[in-house]
């Protein structure tokens, strides 16, 4: 039985990896630990998610995957790699495909594939679902949270996305991740907005992916964008875990949309500030950066052209 089981865990690894995936870990689907549940309350209770309110819904479900799906007893953790950025304002993640769709897209086929073979029922899960995907990562022993508050892989670094399947099938779990990445602090003195406190928590009132992607309206007084539109990666740039590493794995990594790409490295955003909305929705048609609108996006520019203004005088 144990040779049966093992046999098929690898054979799921192995589709996983064939859809896309660069590593994959299996956990057993339960609550997730009193003290990851109580951080996880007391950030909000800060008021740390800021104007992101989705945040302090469904709690019960973030703390316990088997809401999500009824009779869940394995969640099958995925990390699927993109390419380290190009220079440019806009954070990597961005120039693929929107990984909304992509990854859950092979996640749905990757768990059509179990159901087929290993009977079970299965539910796709992105960062639209309410599910902590740094825990089950770790749990399922991808990898570790660094005091950047990312996932770090060991040996590949934080560049990927996570995605999860939850499974009704039952295997024995992989081993917990039990890595530190160090505490080098390299991410919390390169932090623009000075939003990690060093110790694994993260303001995201004070993050540049925040306040470029997620906050409506004026941008606070004296917020410091470092030159980003959108997104931002520099405790990623920082990070001695995601060095020579991720760039190693950038050919798995989504395709990237040329065209964002040529309009990112205009640094003074001039392409942007003459860009007109039905240009800028068939720029971004297939990217993470459709949710922002091209307001927005002005607004960031405009106000990184101030701060830029402002340091020259």
């Amino acid at each position: 039985m144990g040779h049966r089981i093992s046999h098929l865990k690898e054979s799921i690894r192995h589709k996983a990896i064939e859809l896309g995936a660069y590593r994959s870990g299996f956990a057993l689907a339960q609550k997730v630990s009193g003290e990851a549940a109580a951080l996880y309350r007391r950030w909000i209770d800060a008021g740390c998610h800021g104007e992101m309110a989705y945040c302090a819904k469904y709690l019960d479900e973030r703390d316990d995957p088997r809401l999500l799906l009824d009779g869940a007893r394995t969640v099958i953790s995925c990390a699927f790699p993109y390419a380290a950025r190009h220079p440019g304002p806009i954070a990597s993640y961005a120039y693929g495909e929107d990984y909304h769709y992509w990854v859950k897209d092979r996640l749905k086929r990757l768990g059509q594939w179990v159901e087929e073979n290993y009977g079970g029922s299965t539910r796709a899960c992105v960062d639209t679902a309410p599910i902590r995907e740094r825990y089950w990562a770790q749990q399922a022993g991808i990898g570790f949270v660094g005091v950047n508050n990312q996932l770090i892989i060991p040996g590949a670094g934080s560049r990927f996305f996570l995605g999860e399947l939850l499974w009704t099938g039952a295997v024995d779990p992989d081993e917990p991740c039990t890595l530190t990445c160090g505490g080098c602090q390299a991410c919390v003195r390169a932090c623009p907005g000075s939003a990690l406190d060093g110790f694994g928590g993260c303001d995201a009132r004070r993050c540049v992916s925040y306040l470029t992607i997620e906050h409506r309206g004026p941008l606070p007084a004296g917020a410091n964008l470092g030159g980003m539109l959108y997104g931002c990666d520099s405790c990623l740039d920082a990070c001695p875990h995601c060095g020579q590493a991720s760039r190693a794995i950038s050919e798995e990594a989504i395709s990237e949309i040329s065209e964002l790409l040529e309009v990112s490295k205009k640094a003074d955003n001039s392409d942007i500030a003459h860009m007109t909305s039905s240009h800028y929705r068939k720029l971004v048609a297939h990217s993470a950066m459709r949710r922002v609108p091209l307001a927005q996006l002005l607004r960031n520019a405009e106000w990184i052209n101030s701060q830029t203004e402002s340091d020259t005088q």
